[in-house]
């Protein structure tokens, strides 16, 4: 068992009688966990230089657009040629887009010839449309002058050129087939124009293949894992005025009214709170309804700009959408069936709401006094915005910090050189971008990073609201010259001095038990699609459980993570001695303390939720995760302020033979009566 802390928490008599004038939380402190301060140090240090490794390999371009027949990224300004403008993928040569959808054909869908335009051609409806290679050698024309000629330039070439063209070698090709852009790339749909095919048939054209299989090649490449994986990362990158507003500004809005609510409205919170969650979550389910097109007419298309309305692209990112749906039927049927079974225990829970506003107007009469509290979130809020801009850009790059190299194919194909002057044969292959297994593990660094990241900014402000809120508690809620004219501040001085490896470790601790979270959902995952999953029914239980236990587990150190930072700030002891100290506080004080705790985190994490659920209004999950974090700053200061608050009439109590001392009246008249504490344990 622990001894006695006595002067170290504050000025009052130690348990041996005698009086000690350590001053109040001011005793002589060391500095803790110094080799977790290295190691975070190290890990910033290591994340400019893997962030710097992607800003000068990546571009961000080549998650959303296609590589030319050049290898140059469409919608670029630095390629060979300036394409800013020519965003959309376009494949020149039709037989090799329906050769490359042949099954067991080695021929590939990037070997095949492609072009960067501006918009997707559609065959003429009285004649016959080219689209030809960007211009150069004897071609005299502007790249404006090209767009401007629709690209075709067929009229102007030589009778050889026209003969390679007519065999579809270039440099000009038909537009036999319409297309419509999807993601960035035009989808050849296989249905040819009567009249262009009539005019190519009548000028000598080879044969082309009308098949509806050139539809799914192109498909599968637009469909494919990795495609979709770019596009939302580009999608998060493109969407950053969405991110500022639904992610940042709304949340923080709706933290304030939310803090106010539960400053002047406490005994109705539970049912506001109850009310308000299902509302939000029915919304939220109705939204992704929408978006799955089963309300409405808003559903998401893949097809970007103008189409046939009769035709239709499936693509992964509405199957993805709809089993968000789906999961949030799910959750909105749960939440509302929970809601209902608890009203009977909201009613029955009058004295721990009781118990609740007492500690919560014992929590607002700490943030009256030390009023630095109320913007103290805007701070670590600031840092967090900056770090997550820079964060974001650097995952762009990293995303994209592959090498365009081109194919190393046997592909039989031929196209004409118009620079060479000359029909090439050997270097025909197209250009793909080549990722290699360090980029890989620069992209987990750079994830795990951030969740480290944002753990430390989160844990480094509630222990700085803990300390201020102890100095308060220590000094019997009264005016002291032993408390400092800004506690906050000095909260946070002795935080950096001492303790700011401490929060590095607890940080670190809950980062790495969700880095192996994600680990094995990914595997369960790659073995769920294999049909790997264990035959007995002892590996499916153990399978299925582990989700749970990692969870649970994750679960339980955040919340030892959050009185671990209490007890840091008012004792200085290191994490781990903080965790020992905390966690028997609240196990000598379970009976007193154990419903007030569960219920008033209940009703702060259903409020988080609510915030978070209003961004998700507004755009998709990631708004929802960005409102959540801001909600958790900013619920800290109520949230810490309370569990300081308990935590430190714990500590009062037991040093005291179980009667505190420094506690305020309110709180000693909630935890100390013996019939509120019956009607607290039933």
């Amino acid at each position: 068992m622990r001894g006695p802390l006595g002067a170290v928490i504050g000025k009052y008599p130690s348990s041996d009688g005698n009086a000690q004038t350590g001053g109040l939380i001011k005793h002589n402190r060391q500095c803790r966990d110094l080799v977790f301060l290295v190691i975070f140090i190290a890990f910033w240090v290591a994340m400019i230089v893997n962030s710097s490794f992607g800003f000068n390999q990546g571009n961000p371009l080549r998650l959303t657009y296609g590589l030319d027949y050049k290898g140059n990224v469409c919608g670029d300004k630095h390629a060979d040629r300036d394409l800013r403008e020519l965003e959309l993928r376009y494949w020149l040569n039709p037989n090799q887009v329906y050769q490359s959808a042949v099954k067991n054909s080695k021929f590939e869908l990037s070997n095949a010839r492609s072009i960067c335009l501006l918009d997707c051609p559609i065959p003429s409806e009285d004649s016959l449309d080219w689209v030809c290679d960007y211009p150069e050698g004897d071609i005299r024309l502007s790249l404006d002058d090209w767009i401007n000629r629709n690209y075709d330039y067929f009229a102007d070439l030589t009778p050889e050129l026209r003969n390679t063209s007519l065999q579809l070698q270039g440099p000009c090709y038909p537009v036999i087939f319409p297309s419509v852009n999807v993601y960035w790339s035009c989808q050849l749909i296989a249905r040819a124009s009567n009249m262009s095919l009539r005019h190519w048939q009548q000028m000598g054209g080879v044969s082309i293949v009308e098949n509806i299989i050139m539809d799914k090649s192109i498909h599968r490449s637009i469909n494919s894992r990795s495609s979709v994986l770019k596009r939302y990362v580009a999608d998060v990158g493109k969407a950053w005025p969405v991110l500022i507003v639904c992610g940042g500004i709304v949340p923080l809005f709706l933290s304030v009214i939310w803090l106010l609510l539960i400053r002047h409205f406490v005994t109705g919170m539970p049912w506001i709170t109850v009310f308000l969650f299902n509302v939000l979550i029915i919304s939220v389910t109705m939204f992704y309804y929408s978006k799955a097109g089963w309300i409405g007419n808003s559903a998401i298309s893949p097809v970007i700009g103008e189409h046939d309305p009769y035709y239709h692209v499936s693509a992964r990112e509405l199957n993805h959408i709809r089993a968000a749906a789906v999961l949030m039927t799910v959750v909105m049927i749960v939440a509302i069936l929970s809601s209902i079974a608890i009203v009977r225990r909201i009613l029955m829970a009058t004295s721990v709401l009781k118990a609740i506003r007492n500690g919560t107007r014992v929590a607002a009469k700490v943030i009256g006094e030390v009023q630095a509290l109320i913007i103290f979130p805007v701070m670590p809020y600031t840092i967090l915005a900056i770090f997550y801009m820079f964060w974001l850009s650097a995952a762009l790059y990293l995303f994209s910090s592959g090498q365009v190299r081109q194919n190393d194919c046997t592909a039989n194909c031929c196209a004409y050189e118009l620079k060479s002057k000359r029909l090439s044969c050997d270097s025909c292959c197209g250009y793909r971008i080549h990722y290699t297994s360090h980029i890989a593990a620069a992209i987990l660094f750079h994830l795990l990073g951030c969740y480290w990241a944002t753990q430390f900014f989160i844990g480094f402000s509630s222990t700085v609201i803990a300390g201020s809120v102890a100095s308060y508690y220590w000094a019997r809620g009264e005016s002291s010259p032993e408390i400092p004219f800004l506690p906050v501040f000095s909260s946070m001085k002795r935080l950096m001095r001492y303790s700011i490896g401490s929060v590095a470790v607890g940080s670190l601790i809950v980062s790495f038990v969700e880095s192996i979270r994600f680990i094995l959902e990914a595997a369960r995952r790659r073995l769920k699609v294999s049909n790997s999953i264990p035959d007995s029914w002892f590996r499916r239980v153990a399978f299925h459980s582990s989700r749970c236990c990692l969870r649970c587990t994750e679960w339980t150190i955040k919340s030892v993570n959050r009185n671990a930072y209490i007890m840091i700030a008012i004792t200085g002891k290191g994490f781990f001695r903080a965790s020992e100290i905390a966690t028997e506080l609240i196990m000598s004080n379970i009976l007193r303390i154990g419903k007030v705790n569960v219920i008033g985190d209940v009703i702060l994490f259903l409020g988080k939720l609510c915030v978070s659920l209003s961004s998700a209004l507004f755009a998709f999950l990631v708004s929802w995760v960005l409102g959540y974090v801001v909600a958790t700053l900013f619920f800290a200061v109520v949230e810490m302020s309370i569990d300081t608050i308990i935590l430190s009439f714990c500590q009062d109590s037991e040093e005291h033979h179980g009667t505190a001392q420094y506690a305020p009246p309110l709180l000693m008249e909630t935890l100390n009566d013996q019939n509120e504490m019956q009607r607290l344990t039933q």
